[in-house]
């Protein structure tokens, strides 16, 4: 496993590797990986010969207000989890190496629609900021697959618009969600919870599956009090919910029923830490 810790060093690694005419699996990460990422990271070593991990925690998706500062920094112990699959390159950038000019005054990619709703509106800039970085890391590593999570499945839909938007020679892939085995999904701001609010979170996938089986139960019925419900339940037991919707897996725009592919999509928080969810619905 070869660090990268600036993007000369990646050009100059990845250069050697490719005169083998090899393919190469992407992973980009934030670091603090626990076992979804690595997960992600094991279906890039099945799909091509080369794999390239970056981890880089980008301020360009954080708002003012919110944890980058505190955004966990485990750098040794991610080195230690990776050498435990198959990673050849592991890629740390710097800030100033991803921004050369400030993330504040660099050129910014925003998918128009599918960023702008859910956790687009809610954190206005957050997709903006991941677009832009994951397009840089593309141009700098040059994939031929690059593997995202269904754990968040709007970043998701939107890095795949941007890649055909943009005719990127990039495919997009998607791992499931994994999970512990309360079904909680896992996430690096899991380690925010105190013990309490740990033995509540995984009411937030119980709420979402039972959303949808009532959903798929009726799959023409008004979705509305379906939803209601489910907020209230979410509510009551302490969350603060950010929004719990249904929308159409090709638009993310609102559904009304389940007639069609659609996706529940939901954010609160318990406490200080935000928590987000979906469980898709695939019209039969």
């Amino acid at each position: 496993m070869i660090i990268a810790a600036d993007s000369q060093a990646l050009s100059e690694r990845l250069q050697a590797l490719r005169a083998q005419n090899t393919t190469v699996g992407f992973v980009p990460t934030m670091g603090n990986l626990h076992q979804g990422h690595l997960s992600l990271i094991q279906q890039a070593s099945n799909a091509t010969d080369i794999v390239v991990v970056s981890i880089f925690v980008n301020p360009m998706q954080f708002a003012a207000h919110e944890d980058l500062d505190t955004y966990p920094r485990t750098l040794e112990a991610d080195f230690s989890a990776l050498r435990n699959v198959r990673v050849d390159i592991v890629f740390t950038p710097s800030a100033s190496d991803i921004y050369p000019h400030g993330s504040n005054n660099e050129t910014a990619i925003h998918v128009p629609l599918l960023g702008d709703a859910l956790c687009g509106k809610d954190r206005p800039g957050h997709f903006d900021g991941v677009c832009t970085v994951v397009y840089k890391l593309f141009q700098l590593v040059k994939p031929d697959v690059a593997v995202f999570g269904e754990k968040d499945l709007q970043q998701l839909l939107i890095i795949k618009k941007m890649t055909r938007d943009l005719k990127l020679p990039v495919d997009i892939q998607s791992g499931a969600t994994k999970r512990a085995e309360d079904g909680l999904a896992l996430s690096s701001r899991n380690q925010y919870l105190s013990e309490n609010e740990r033995a509540l979170a995984p009411l937030l996938w119980q709420t979402l599956q039972h959303s949808a089986e009532k959903l798929t139960a009726s799959p023409a019925n008004d979705a509305r009090p379906i939803l209601i419900a489910a907020r209230k339940t979410l509510e009551q037991a302490g969350f603060s919910v950010d929004y719990l919707e249904l929308r159409a897996i090709s638009t993310l725009s609102a559904a009304h029923d389940a007639t069609q592919d659609c996706a529940l999509f939901v954010a609160a928080r318990l406490g200080q830490t935000r928590l987000i969810d979906n469980i898709q619905i695939l019209a039969t």
